[in-house]
């Protein structure tokens, strides 16, 4: 099994690391400890060898004691794990160049959660937080010779149950599937700081792990390491960057003299220094340095996203001491939020422009955390800023992600809205587990805050908003007015004093927000002020329609939801009589129960024409789900600059599950991600009927403004134009308006709605086309012929180019094949009437193979 280990922030010997040709003696040297481990179930006697990092879990399935957790009902039958304590134990040797250095460290750098460390059977540590990384000397208990680490791991339930019961009032938790572990309910989650969704979700499963679930190492110094780096951006623009470098070291004696160098890694250029006498224990220095007309990090569609590598060095009588780089993308990054004549305005600022937020929602990949590879990091981030996201919400359910996430996020441009690990929950802040809360944020936010792509830290996810608006208050109220009091004052002391000051400390420079959706202290989000989730449209049953007309500064959160297709279902549900969404397995791969098909059903339904069959179904489900974010999408964007983001939710899966995904667990994309490409692009021209007039907006994000052709038709579905109109249009930069406006009934000339579909083409001047559909009533309204389709596959490196086409104007065609690990080009697209559209497949498939299993599926032809 591939893991996906966090980078050691610790210092690597590097040959020629320093030109004045110190020596390395004094480097810290590191051990990983991820070698030769077994674990077991405490209570019993066999050992079985385990994974680090890993989790019970994983390693129960590669022992072949459980089934996959994903495979149809298998999740059920493993609700006993987190009931049961579990120990692991390795054995370790040093060098004799690690047991000479005056310190060694042990160092977790993850675990989850309840946990007892054991070197050669002393106790040295008492783990409490799945957030924090802990560290603690070890030198007095180190051996020469072999060594014993155990980890003792605590049941979560055995743990957090008494502390329920000890309550006379219980903290709300909605999405604590306490049932589904045959806890009853008891909704425990609210005492762990541990990621909120393992305990389930309205989209994943109920599989509470332990393990060590990030690296452990030994880190051996003598003399003097530095802690941290933080690049703090003072001041930042086109002409210079002024920087304090703020470089944390531990000494374990007085040392006169250091030296603190940082350097440019990529000219060699030293940027500053600063000497100091370091005192034993921690110590601060500050090297203060400026960049002249630096090159700035820009985020996805706007510029580029450099990157420098800063290095610091600590040095004392020319020896080497530690050595630690930093990768920065230097930018002014702000939040605006400040009154306007509609309420508060709220957008980023980026290098001293408004940048529109265009993105998604981000939830762990995986419920075991280990098994997210680099490779799924890769295409997660790279599916992002493929279809122009420049931002995602790291949602505060699951955790606080590894520096590779960020490290992608920064290369490849995409702003992260971060929120602390809170969701959908009332917790008891107070006393140790609110000291627990602040050094979790600490350990986080210093970890983080030299990342560009960090514009923002957010409080939580709803639970100002579910607190008041959702009749939580009103149920413990009905208790006892105490229990509100002081359920909401330990609110406002997590969420407005200490998370702000932790931040403020650690990160000036980025802006907090106490929640999401979030206008002001004591009240309810709304439309004028602050960001809003807005779900009317699914949850409150509205028509899709409704997101034409529904306003919000910023967008931070909708979606609307399907199920994964036909090829996906079948890896997880293979059996014929599971293929019904009321079928047992299909309804424990539906966390949202019988009320979310409901709502599929009833919306596909009142948009649509019956399918005819289950994977008919599926593929509309799909085609509905991407219209809907479609039309949101758009109209966020015209909305601009009232308002300046949007965010649907979500990007991604944590098990293969109906969900408000754009893409499914295996990483396949729904209808919804290839519609949001063209939704995202730089420039959106997009149609809307207001009243009775049909108006074309267009939006550009570009930084400068353009013109080009703006060409519009009403079509037939068998190619026959009844309306053409073209011109020559301007386009504002970082601009929202209409070029063009026209009484419909003109356009139409007498000739149905359900007879015609609106063709919009703008040719830009740079020679970069951009186009639309438009349909004047729901699709079920639409009079579809049937259409003719035929392929032309030709091979091409990597795979084949699948040229489609249709005799008729074919909606939303769909090209499958039986090959898991397929990638298309484009999916789910409209072909005009005599027209074709090619499409690039990736696949290993050989090509009898491949055109044996191409499928097309047109929604022309599934009623």
């Amino acid at each position: 099994m591939k893991h996906i280990f966090m980078k050691l922030k610790t210092a690597i010997i590097a040959v020629g690391l320093l030109s004045s040709g110190a020596l390395f003696a004094s480097v810290p040297l590191v051990k990983n400890l991820h070698e030769g481990w077994k674990f077991k179930q405490a209570r019993l006697t066999n050992w079985y060898p385990a994974t680090v990092p890993g989790v019970v879990h994983t390693d129960l399935l590669q022992n072949k004691i459980i089934e996959d957790p994903f495979f149809r009902l298998n999740e059920r039958g493993l609700q006993w794990i987190d009931k049961e304590d579990w120990i692991y134990e390795t054995h370790f040797t040093l060098t004799a160049d690690m047991e000479q250095k005056e310190n060694l460290d042990l160092v977790f750098e993850g675990l989850d959660t309840y946990a007892d460390v054991y070197l050669n059977e002393v106790c040295v540590l008492k783990a409490d937080n799945m957030f924090r990384r802990w560290s603690v000397p070890v030198k007095q208990h180190i051996k020469e010779g072999d060594n014993v680490l155990k980890v003792y791991f605590h049941s979560p339930v055995k743990v957090d149950a008494p502390k329920w019961d000890a309550l006379p009032y219980h903290y709300p938790a909605s999405n604590d599937q306490s049932e589904n572990g045959g806890l009853l309910d008891k909704k425990i989650s609210v005492f762990a700081r541990k990621a909120g969704y393992h305990y389930g979700w309205d989209w994943g499963p109920r599989l509470v792990t332990s393990g060590i679930w990030r690296p452990v190492y030994i880190r051996a110094w003598s003399d003097s390491r530095i802690d941290d780096v933080f690049i703090e951006q003072k001041q930042v623009n086109a002409s210079k960057a002024v920087i304090a470098g703020h470089v944390e070291l531990s000494a374990d004696k007085d040392i006169n003299g250091a030296l603190v160098t940082i350097t440019d890694e990529a000219t060699g250029k030293v940027l500053g220094k600063q000497q100091a006498d370091l005192k034993k224990g921690t110590n601060q220095v500050t090297v203060d340095f400026t960049i002249n007309k630096p090159k700035l990090w820009w985020s996805n569609g706007l510029g580029d996203p450099h990157l420098y590598r800063f290095r610091a060095d600590v040095t004392a009588d020319k020896e080497l001491l530690d050595s630690k780089t930093e990768r920065v993308g230097i930018r002014s990054l702000k939040v605006i939020h400040q009154p306007d004549k509609d309420g508060h305005t709220f957008y980023i600022e980026l290098n001293g422009r408004p940048v529109f937020a265009k993105g998604a929602n981000y939830i762990p990949c995986d419920n075991f955390l280990p098994r997210v590879t680099p490779e799924i990091y890769k295409k997660t981030i790279l599916a992002a800023s493929d279809v122009n996201m420049n931002m995602l919400r790291v949602w505060g359910g699951g955790i606080y992600e590894n520096d590779f996430f960020y490290d992608l996020c920064d290369e490849h441009g995409i702003m992260v809205w971060q929120d602390f690990m809170f969701a959908c929950s009332m917790y008891p802040a107070e006393g140790e587990l609110l000291e627990n809360i602040r050094q979790e944020a600490i350990d986080n936010v210093k970890r983080l805050r030299n990342h560009a792509c960090i514009a923002l830290w957010c409080g939580n996810n709803e639970c100002q908003d579910a607190w008041l608006g959702w009749g939580w208050r009103g149920e413990i109220e009905k208790q006892n007015k105490a229990y509100v009091d002081k359920i909401w004052a330990q609110y406002l002391q997590q969420y407005h004093v200490t998370l702000p000051e932790v931040v403020k400390e650690y990160a000036p420079e980025t802006f907090y927000w106490p929640s999401s959706p979030f206008a002001f202290e004591g009240e309810v989000s709304g439309t004028t002020d602050g960001d809003r989730h807005y779900w009317s449209v699914w949850h409150g049953k509205v028509p899709i329609s409704d997101y034409d007309k529904e306003k919000s500064r910023f967008f931070s959160e909708y979606g609307f939801q399907s199920f994964p297709e036909f090829e996906s279902v079948k890896r997880y549900a293979p059996d014929p009589e599971d293929w019904d969404i009321r079928s047992e397995v299909m309804m424990s791969h539906q966390r949202g129960g019988e009320h979310a098909n409901g709502l599929i059903e009833t919306y596909l339904l009142n948009e649509y024409k019956k399918p005819r069959d289950f994977q008919a179904f599926l593929y509309m489900n799909h085609v509905l789900q991407g219209d809907a974010i479609k039309t949101a999408i758009e109209s966020h964007r015209r909305q601009m600059p009232y308002n300046m983001g949007t965010l649907f939710w979500q990007h991604n899966d944590c098990w293969p599950v109906a969900s408000w995904a754009s893409r499914d667990y295996y990483g396949r994309w729904k209808a919804q991600h290839y519609y949001a490409r063209k939704a995202f692009e730089d420039i959106l021209i997009s149609p809307i009927l207001e009243g009775d007039d049909l108006k074309v907006y267009a939006v550009s994000d570009r930084m400068k403004g353009t013109s080009g052709k703006l060409q519009l038709q009403v079509c037939r579905f068998d190619g026959t134009v009844v309306h053409d109109w073209n011109k020559s249009v301007s386009v504002l930069a970082n601009d929202s308006r209409a070029c063009f406006s026209a009484p419909l009934a003109e356009l139409l000339k007498d000739t149905a709605r359900g007879e015609v579909y609106v063709r919009v083409v703008y040719t830009d001047k740079s020679g970069k086309v951009y186009d639309n559909n438009y349909y004047l009533g729901k699709q079920k309204e639409m009079n579809y012929p049937k259409v003719n389709l035929t392929t032309d596959v030709r091979p091409i490196q990597g795979g084949y180019e699948v040229t489609v086409a249709a005799d008729k104007f074919a909606r939303a065609v769909f090209i499958s094949i039986a090959d898991n690990e397929s990638v298309y080009s484009d999916n789910y697209f409209d072909i005009q009437p005599k027209g074709h559209v090619k499409v690039q497949v990736m696949t290993q498939l050989p090509i009898e193979e491949f055109n044996k299993s191409l499928k097309l599926t047109c929604l022309n032809n599934e009623f």
